[in-house]
This record gives structure tokens, sequence and C-alpha cells, in this order.
């Protein structure tokens, strides 16, 4: 009985340890999440932002395919003979095939952006993987096209989906500039407000084509500011089209400082 207590300050320290182990993991899988910060993004991210050519800015939408509000979009992007970037939820395309095909026949540009619309650092790793891992496969195998891009839901990064986007071949890029169209009460004029604010030569645009994961009438406000937004570019004169076309890797060659290991800011920003 007296040796009883001889080994609880082991047992301590072991817990301990285990708890700070268990900590520092949780901070390094929630890490890349800081790069949601916009002006973190901007100035430490360039690529992940979406900064491109001066002369270009780069449409995209997420969370489409939807066959009640994207086929519109589809009609006055034609009219307007512009192209974009789709970042399409997996479980969007199961329901929707021909919609997403579609999207690729018009000649839009294809991206991933999960299969569910769910925070990927409130997912284990295994989760974060088979996730995006199934939804590329859906997007891939309804349009034809072999995705580039991802866009984690939020705009919010984990390692693991870091580490399941690298696997995949795939580059997450986020935005220098959005509409805000899931904010309550957002109309046309506050959805132009909002990017206008944020709209400079080698900006990438964030608008969503489908109220899946916003209120009501956000996906409405969204195309009725898109000719106001193409109006606004043509009169900075800023071309307009898809992330394909934006040029970042020439922006990340020409500005990217060099690791002490010789390589590029974290893997050349999760390339």
């Amino acid at each position: 009985m007296g040796d009883s207590g001889s080994g609880r300050p082991v047992i301590a320290r072991a817990a301990a340890i285990a708890g700070l182990t268990a900590a520092a993991l949780a901070i390094a899988h929630a890490a890349p999440g800081l790069t949601a910060v916009g002006p973190v993004r901007r100035r430490l991210f360039p690529r992940l932002a979406g900064l491109g050519r001066t002369d270009h800015v780069a449409l995209t939408f997420d969370d489409g395919p939807d066959p009640v509000s994207t086929p519109a979009f589809l009609d006055l992007l034609a009219a307007r003979h512009t192209r974009a970037t789709f970042f399409l939820l997996g479980s969007m395309v199961a329901e929707a095939p021909q919609v997403a095909a579609e999207i690729a026949a018009a000649g839009h540009e294809i991206a991933v952006h999960g299969w569910d619309h769910r925070y990927t650092i409130l997912r284990s790793p295994w989760d974060v993987s088979g996730d995006l891992a199934r939804a590329r496969d859906a997007v891939w195998g309804a349009t034809g096209q072999r995705p580039r891009f991802f866009r984690p839901p939020y705009g919010v990064l984990s390692s693991a989906a870091v580490l399941a986007a690298r696997s995949l071949g795939l580059t997450p890029v986020l935005w220098s500039s959005w509409g805000k169209e899931w904010a309550p009460g957002a109309t046309a004029d506050s959805v132009f407000a909002a990017v206008a604010a944020g709209l400079t030569g080698g900006a990438t645009i964030l608008l969503h084509d489908s109220d899946c994961t916003s209120p009501a009438g956000a996906a409405s406000a969204a195309l009725a500011a898109l000719p106001w937004l193409l109006d606004e570019c043509s009169a900075r004169g800023l071309a307009v089209g898809t992330l394909a076309d934006h040029g970042l890797d020439r922006r990340m060659a020409a500005g990217r400082p060099a690791s002490p290991a010789g390589g590029s800011r974290l893997g050349s920003e999760f390339a």
C-alpha cells in the first residue's frame, strides 16, 4: 500500500504529454484555417487568395449545380460571351448531373467544392479525404472534365483538406472579392457593392449560383448583380474569365519568397 502512489507522477506526466500531443495535433489540423481571414490570405498567400494577372479577373461560382438557378447563370454568361469557374458540390452533382454536364459543355471550367458543405476542420482526416475523393470523381464523371482546383466549404481549410487535395491533384483557391449573398436580406445592390469594394485587377470573385446553403433568394441577388459586375470590369479594362486563364502560377513564380530549404512557402501555397 505504501508504494501505491509511486507511479502517480509517471502517470500524470504521461497524461500531460498525451494531452499536449492531442492539442498540438488539433492545432496542426486547424492551422490552415487561418487563411480564411481575408487580409492574412491576400497578404501572405496571394495564390490561395486567387490573385492573378493584373489585367484579368477570375469569376467563380460555388454550391451548384442547381437545376433551379444555374441555367439562368449559364444563359447570362453565354449572352455576355464570358466563361467562369464553377466549384461544384458532389451532392448537388449527384442530384443534377445533366446540369453539371451543361456547365462544362458551355465552355466553363469545372472545380470541386467537396461532397457535403461542411467545415473540414470539424471532420476527421479520413472523412475529409473520402469526401473530397468522392466529390472529385462525381464531378469528373458527370462533366468529363478533370478538375484542377478545390475550394473548401466556407473557405476554411484544414491540414487534412490540404493533404487530400494534394493527393488528388487539386490546388486550393479561395477568393479576394465576394458578394456575400448569404447575408440575410442581400440584394443585387448589396452584392454589387460587396464585390466592388474588393475588386482590383487580378482579383478572384466569388458568387453563388445556388441557394442550397444560403437563404432563399441569394442566387437571385447574385444573378441580378452579375451584369453590373461585368460592366464594371469592362469599364476598368479588366478581362473576365476562368481561374485557368488567371495566371496564378506566373504570379507565384514572380513574387514568392524562397524558404530556407529552397522550396516555396507552404508548398507553393498548398499546390
